[in-house]
C-alpha cells in the first residue's frame, strides 16, 4: 500500500460515463450472476451520445469506466483515501491469481493505495450490480 498524497491525480475505476475525462477501459462479460470485466489493451473515449445507442442498457451494464478521481466530492472518499477500494480487499475474495492487464494502473487510486490485492478482485467488480451479488453490494455501500 502507498500513501496518497493530495496533490496526485488518479483514476476511480468505478466511474460514471458523465464524469470529467471517462474512458472506457473494460467491457463486462461472464453471467448475469457472476460478470466478469474483460480489460481492454487501449484507451477508448466514447461520447454520451453515442452509448444512446446502448437502447435500454444503461452504459454501466455494459461497459467499465475510469475518469478522474472526484475526491471529496465522492461518497467514498474519506479525505485521504477510498474506502470503496479499501472494502473490496476486505470483503470480496480474489478471483484471478495474478494481476491482470489494465491499461490505467499507473493512475489508478486503487491500486496505489491497495497494491496488487485489489486488482486480483477487479475483475469482478461491476458498476451495475446485479441483485444476486450480497458481497458486492455490501462492499460498494459506504459504512455510515
Amino acid at each position: 500500500m502507498n500513501d496518497v498524497g493530495e496533490a496526485a491525480r488518479f483514476e476511480c475505476p468505478s466511474a460514471q460515463p458523465d464524469m470529467a475525462g471517462a474512458r472506457i477501459f473494460g467491457v463486462l462479460t461472464g453471467s448475469e450472476s457472476a460478470p466478469r470485466i474483460a480489460y481492454l489493451k487501449s484507451e477508448v473515449r466514447v461520447p454520451l451520445s453515442a452509448l444512446k445507442q446502448l437502447g435500454s442498457l444503461a452504459p454501466t451494464q455494459v461497459f467499465r469506466f475510469a475518469a478522474s478521481c472526484e475526491e471529496h466530492r465522492c461518497t467514498h472518499f474519506d479525505g485521504k483515501r477510498c474506502r470503496l477500494g479499501d472494502r473490496i480487499v476486505a470483503m470480496l475474495e480474489p478471483i484471478v491469481d495474478a494481476l491482470p492487464p489494465c491499461q490505467i494502473r499507473p493512475s489508478c487510486r486503487w491500486f496505489a493505495e491497495q497494491g496488487g490485492a485489489v486488482c486480483l478482485r477487479c475483475p469482478q467488480v461491476v458498476t451495475s450490480i446485479p441483485k444476486a451479488d450480497d458481497a458486492l453490494n455490501r462492499a460498494a455501500t459506504p459504512a455510515e
